[in-house]
């Protein structure tokens, strides 16, 4: 299968993470990333849009219909956030963007990068999970080929990926020396970016007994992915 995919949130590092290791299989012909500004990679098979309203895509609909995956690893911390402004930048915004491309090309898969402890009840007490349980029962609706709720728990950036956060990146430099051996005593929890990557790619060639993958699952989605 010859896989044509669209990224949302390549600035970032789980956007960057699948970005890799989709330029680097050789069964991805196209990666388009579609962000608000220019990333600073360049390859043969990446292309870039730069789009200044991320709650209106219609614009890019024909350029969109060629595509059959999508992986969508956008995402903002709850922390200090109002559940209306949350609500706005999780739900409504993914939403613009998964329907559009569900008008432009039904047959695509589309991978939705969650988060662990995800409430799929909507009922829940912490708002940020009920917005995301909410996002993702909502995919479900939609007319996609295939849909897939990614829900990692903790990740380990590999392949020089950075956190625009740098606390972030102070902590994983400290984790690092010890992820060999956290990976060992608890595979199900701990993953890396490559598994991340290698994961979204598999679910896309030859999908996954369900539709929501927790952190074992995606380890196990990532696990001998040939690229």
């Amino acid at each position: 299968m010859i896989i044509n995919a669209i990224i949302f949130g390549a600035t970032g590092m789980v956007g960057r993470a699948v970005m890799l290791e989709a330029l680097d299989s050789a069964d991805v012909e196209n990666v388009l990333v579609i962000n608000r500004r220019k990333i600073d990679y360049a390859h043969p098979k990446l292309h870039e849009i730069v789009h200044d309203d991320f709650f209106d895509f219609s614009a890019l609909k024909e350029q969109l219909k060629e595509y059959n995956a999508c992986y969508f690893c956008l995402g903002v911390s709850s922390m200090g956030m109002k559940e209306e402004d949350y609500h706005r930048l999780t739900y409504d915004l993914t939403m613009a963007a998964a329907t559009t491309l569900a008008e432009a090309n039904p047959n695509m898969c589309f991978v939705y990068v969650s988060g662990t402890g995800t409430d799929s009840s909507e009922k829940g007490k912490m708002m940020w999970a009920r917005v995301k349980g909410k996002t993702e029962n909502h995919f479900l609706k939609l007319p996609f080929r295939s849909v897939f709720m990614f829900r990692p728990g903790y990740i380990q950036p590999l392949r020089g990926i950075k956190s625009r956060v740098n606390l972030y990146n102070k902590l994983y430099e400290v984790f690092g020396f010890a992820y060999p051996l956290l990976k060992k005593l608890w595979p199900a929890t701990f993953i890396s970016s490559v598994e991340l990557g290698k994961a979204m790619l598999g679910v896309s060639r030859i999908g996954y007994s369900k539709s929501i993958l927790e952190s074992g699952d995606i380890a196990r989605a990532g696990r001998n992915v040939n690229t």
